[in-house]
């Protein structure tokens, strides 16, 4: 199964990336199932019904969010009327819609996809992801119940996303990392066969501070105050991801590829 997974899509640049690429990019290379971090892609904070109706066309097969999960707050009703979107498992014990499903590619082949969210260094603390995983995975054997699992790890310290792959090598077909907005360079095949990225960066204006607009993060950092609000960065956005090719008798990776396309950022393709 050949799989794509791309990150955070930030703003109105992400978003035109993401409409305007990945159809090609779903036709050239073949794609089998595609999964995109959309929790960003409204403002920067966020994701609306229509900017996920938008992603949904563009090609994605689901959408992951994060912990802006909900700063629209049109996502508290929609993402229980859309099933293919994905929240953290472990955001709020009583938090609407799902963070975990299976899934269909277009030959019937079943894809699990799992978001948690992590605890270091974020702004508040969640349930125990690994606890969380730990249950929601159990069920789902890879190569029988299941021909692929993607977990996105969302959260901010790599050392957790390390862990959390080292946690689940054999158990998920991939697991990447998705929160800091940029793209890390360890792209590998761990020992049990789970393809892992520590973070796949954002699909945005890399011309920017994590995909804001420039002065106002710097004003902040040079003088400590703010005087304006963040907006995100709108030149050409680059598409930074993953692409996994998984084997459907055992779930396992055999083979795993950056993605980086379009925009500043030196590029990288299967």
């Amino acid at each position: 199964m050949k799989i794509l997974f791309l990150g955070d899509v930030m703003g109105r640049a992400g978003r035109q990336a993401i409409s305007d690429r990945l159809p090609t990019l779903r036709k050239d290379w073949k794609l089998d199932f595609v999964v995109v971090n959309g929790e960003n892609a409204t403002n920067g904070a966020g994701l609306s019904e229509a900017h996920a109706k938008l992603i949904f066309e563009a090609g994605a097969d689901v959408v992951t969010l994060g912990d802006h999960a909900f700063d629209q707050k049109e996502m508290l009703s929609y993402c229980e009327r859309e099933t293919r979107i994905i929240r953290p498992l472990n955001f709020a014990k009583d938090a609407p819609g799902r963070g975990v499903r299976v899934f269909e590619d277009h030959r019937g082949r079943r894809v699990l996809v799992a978001q948690i969210l992590g605890n270091v260094f974020m702004k508040r603390a969640f349930e125990d992801p690994f606890g969380y995983i730990d249950r929601a995975l159990k069920p789902f054997n890879l190569g029988g119940a299941v021909q692929a699992a993607l977990v996105d790890v969302h959260c901010e310290a790599t050392s957790e996303k390390m862990a959390m792959g080292h946690f689940l090598d054999g158990r998920a077909s991939i697991v990447v990392g998705t929160h800091t907005h940029v793209p890390t360079g360890d792209a590998m095949i761990l020992p049990g066969g789970t393809a892992y990225l520590t973070d796949a960066g954002m699909c945005g204006d890399y011309h920017s501070v994590i995909g804001m607009e420039k002065a106002e993060p710097l004003r902040r950092f040079v003088t400590g105050m703010a005087k304006g609000r963040f907006n995100p960065a709108n030149e050409e956005a680059t598409l930074s991801g993953l692409y996994v090719e998984t084997d459907d008798a055992t779930g396992k990776a055999v083979r795993i590829e950056m993605v980086r396309e379009g925009g500043k950022l030196q590029q990288s393709a299967p």
